[in-house]
């Protein structure tokens, strides 16, 4: 007997559902998109458990006649294609056939349908792909499908599944990017009986977006659009004052179609050109329209990879069509307008300027008040206000303010401040960035580090980016927003590690509101966000309320800090309190820091070299960039070729 046999339909329809349902989120996807492709205008999903235990979706579409109920559970039974030529013009979100047959393969699956040329409806029983009954019944127009004991003859799958929270966000994701794609049919969501979603279905995509992500967040986004011979693109896109850590606020939309198109979304991101600061990606739902022709989207059976034909020309209309919309908002406030305004509305655009006000202003006091003077220009670098912006510099076009006399005295009065604390052997006082010692190890600490990291004598700034400094041994260059990153860093990762110590509270709360499938996410969370100092109170669906914060907070950003690191918990799920904290402090002190491009008068120079060397790693910022190289006498000196010419040598020799 041959060792080769047909399997049974039961079996290679177990198998197919390997990949066609995955978790109960592809359950849900596939249901939904049968009831879209009946020309539904009402679909209603309720689960229990996250789906594991019932998934029910009902439909007020044509229904099915009678006669096709039990070969819609046929494996490759369908009604959207029917030749080969239709396959490549597909205008159904469904057309394999396998959706059906894959999902009573390993759950318990009833049907309800009725058709309007039919006087009765049709109830149908599947379970583990085996008909139990069928009858008539008494049914509205349209189909209701009810998914019991999911995976109940495969336990292996159940393994793999996440938590219920997670399983219930991505079925929220799922309805989410499909009411975005559909707004004229109305979806609601249902778990446990509690409504997680509901939308109008009356096509207005931003009421849509405005249900799923928030009226606040609906406020900062544009309508954009964008056409050539082939392609219609429309839709929405943030602002760059509205963005995430993460692309999951992306819908790409073809053909009504949510796909996921690695190019298509860099060009996207490209549209804002340098407007979105690294690492934070947009709001956009984009509706492409194209014909059917030029995608194909039987790749794999989930169909959200697809192939574009003319993708280069898509993302080049993508990229020119956001790129044209933004122009056309006022994104960057001007410099000159508001040099006189104290209030900052954009925080995206803020760059984290050092108020040289207090600085120069001190320049008087060198003389009678060194110590007071010292800790002016300390707090004026590392423990100022950087939502200030410095008049003076604005106005003399960004130059830094060079007064040689007054240079050679700060420098001399900076060497008695070293000589002075170096014979008491105390370290001089720092605002922030005093480390996590006893007075024995501080002492110790700092000897290690004079050893480590030279004493510099400041010359000047090349184009506010770089520091340039000298001794002995060479040339250095210290590149200024790496510098003071790392000395934020550790005043930052000390102050985190105290979160359950001081706290602040508001005299007006931070409402935060977020998705479903974020906020449940959030539920998770909960107890680690406490941990860190952040309290969130449930205020309404999807929404919660902050009355107060950990002290270290900077003043006017604090609903920005929280929800950054809020975004930290959404994107790794396996993030612990110290992975957490590690990461807020590299965040606060790289959006924190100085950047290139803004000048530094003389003392804040000098102050951030001490600063610096005073670090525990001084050589290099939270993200492995170096803070400073150096050029040896020996390098210049090769550089300019100022080493003996082996000609010469030769010639003495003779």
């Amino acid at each position: 007997m041959g060792q080769i046999h047909e399997l049974s339909d039961i079996l290679a329809d177990q198998i197919a559902a390997g990949e066609v349902v995955e978790r109960p989120a592809s359950v849900v996807k596939e249901l939904v998109e049968n009831a879209i492709d009946a020309k539904s205008t009402q679909i209603d999903v309720t689960v229990e458990d996250a789906g594991l235990t019932t998934i029910k979706v009902s439909d007020n579409g044509i229904g099915i006649l009678h006669d096709d109920v039990k070969l819609a559970f046929r494996r490759h039974a369908t009604s959207k294609i029917n030749s080969r030529t239709d396959l490549f013009k597909v205008k159904t979100l469904g057309f394999r056939g396998e959706a059906l047959p894959s999902i009573v393969s390993v759950a318990d699956v009833t049907l309800q349908t009725a058709n309007k040329t039919e006087l009765e409806g049709t109830a149908i029983h599947i379970k583990g792909g085996e008909i139990k009954s069928t009858k008539p019944c008494a049914s509205r127009v349209g189909t209701t499908i009810t998914v019991r004991d999911l995976f109940f003859n495969t336990p292996a799958r159940l393994k793999y599944l996440s938590s219920l929270p997670t399983e219930l966000a991505n079925i929220s994701d799922i309805i989410n990017r499909l009411a975005l794609s559909h707004t004229d049919i109305a979806f609601s969501l249902s778990n446990n009986g509690k409504v997680l979603i509901k939308t109008a279905g009356n096509g207005n995509l931003q009421q849509v977006i405005g249900t799923i992500y928030g009226i606040s967040s609906a406020r900062q986004m544009v309508s954009f659009n964008g056409k050539d011979l082939d392609f219609t693109i429309n839709g929405f896109i943030s602002l760059p004052k509205l963005t995430r850590a993460s692309r999951n606020y992306i819908s790409l939309l073809i053909n009504g179609r949510y796909i996921k198109n690695y190019k298509l979304t860099k060009a996207l991101i490209a549209g804002y050109g340098s407007k979105l600061m690294v690492g934070r990606y947009p709001f956009a739902v984009v509706n492409i329209q194209l014909d059917p022709l030029l995608v194909d989207v039987n790749v794999h059976p989930t169909k959200q990879e697809v192939r574009i034909s003319k993708e280069d020309e898509l993302s080049e209309l993508l990229t020119q069509s956001i790129a044209k919309r933004l122009e056309q908002e006022n994104l960057i406030p001007n410099g000159l307008l508001n040099l006189n305004s104290k209030k900052r509305e954009n925080f995206d655009f803020k760059q984290l300027e050092v108020n040289l006000n207090e600085t120069a202003n001190n320049y008087k006091a060198i003389t009678t008040d060194t110590d007071e003077t010292r800790k002016a220009v300390n707090n004026a670098l590392l423990g100022v206000d950087l939502e200030a912006v410095s008049e003076k510099v604005s106005l003399n076009n960004a130059k830094p303010i060079m007064i040689t006399d007054k240079k050679q005295l700060l420098s001399s009065t900076v060497k008695s401040w070293d000589k002075k604390y170096q014979a008491e052997k105390v370290n001089p006082p720092k605002a922030e960035v005093t480390l996590e010692t006893s007075e024995k190890q501080g002492e110790e600490a700092t000897e290690v580090k004079a050893e480590r990291f030279p004493t510099l004598r400041y010359i000047g700034q090349m184009h506010g980016t770089y520091l340039l400094a000298e001794n002995e041994a060479g040339l250095y260059i210290v590149d200024q927003h790496a510098a003071q990153e790392r000395i934020k860093y550790e005043y930052y990762r000390r102050e985190i590690g105290k979160v359950g110590i001081s706290q602040q509270s508001l005299l007006i709360p931070i409402v935060l509101s977020y998705p479903t499938p974020e906020a449940l996410k959030i539920e998770e969370h909960l107890p680690d966000l406490k941990e860190l100092g952040i309290v969130l109170e449930d205020f309404g669906k999807n929404t919660y309320i902050v009355h107060q914060h950990p002290a270290w907070f900077k003043q006017g950003q604090e609903s920005d800090i929280i929800k950054e690191m809020i975004d930290f918990f959404l994107q790794d799920k396996n993030l612990t309190v110290a992975k957490f904290r590690e990461k807020t402090a590299i965040m606060m002190s790289c959006k924190r820091s100085i950047k290139a491009n803004h000048h530094l008068d003389d003392k804040q120079a000098e102050d951030l070299l001490q600063q610096l060397k005073e670090c525990e790693n001084p050589f290099n910022c939270p993200h492995g960039r170096p803070t400073v190289i150096t050029l040896s006498p020996k390098d210049l000196e090769h550089m300019f070729k100022r080493i003996q010419d082996p000609h010469q040598s030769l010639e003495s020799e003779l």
